[in-house]
């Protein structure tokens, strides 16, 4: 149940038996229908998350449109960091794409961990650095790109989102509406 967390976690920092003990103690699972909400706007975001199966995404409603932020699959960790950081209501939503299994821990156990396991300090950096080089990346494109220039970007870069994810929050991520998506996709195969 551990064993992909633990993976990923040993490609960051190294822990010993006991170490990896204290980790796994705080550890809790949940699973996800598809289409599930994992947190919701308004909601407090009290855990990281990490998925061990199964495809999630995060989403804002705005005058009831959804604008799809990230997605997040296997091996991938997510928190709505300004609502774990500073324990202010969530404005993002997190659906399960697909059926999931994660595994969470919450911000409380995570403090303990910084003061119990002190590499964790170096595991808690990596990923705020992570979610920021992530963030940055998102808002170069959208601000440096076309629409098809992205389209192009996100194929090369995570074609596991065109084997796993509907066209329609592809386009939502992409900034562009579905029929734009579509126009894009004929324009490319004509080429």
């Amino acid at each position: 149940m551990y064993e992909q967390i633990t993976k990923q976690i040993s490609h960051l920092i190294q822990l010993d038996i006991k170490e990896l003990e204290c980790f796994t103690s705080k550890l809790q699972v949940q699973t996800l229908k598809k289409k599930e909400l994992l947190l919701q706007e308004g909601d407090i975001c009290k855990y990281a998350y990490f998925i061990n199966s199964g495809c999630l995404r995060y989403f804002y409603s705005v005058e009831g449109v959804e604008n799809t932020g990230q997605f997040f699959f296997e091996n991938n960790w997510y928190t709505d960091y300004d609502s774990f950081l500073l324990g202010k209501p969530s404005k993002q939503n997190i659906e399960a794409l697909e059926d999931c299994e994660i595994v969470f821990l919450s911000k409380t156990d995570l403090q303990h961990l910084f003061v119990e396991v002190p590499k964790f300090e170096k595991f808690g950096r990596i990923m705020a650095e992570n979610a920021y080089l992530g963030i940055r990346n998102k808002n170069e494109m959208l601000v440096n790109q076309t629409a098809e220039e992205r389209y192009l970007t996100l194929i090369k870069e995570r074609p596991k989102v065109f084997e796993r994810v509907p066209q329609h929050y592809i386009a939502s991520y992409l900034g562009i509406k579905p029929p734009s998506l579509s126009r894009i996709r004929r324009r490319l195969v004509h080429k």
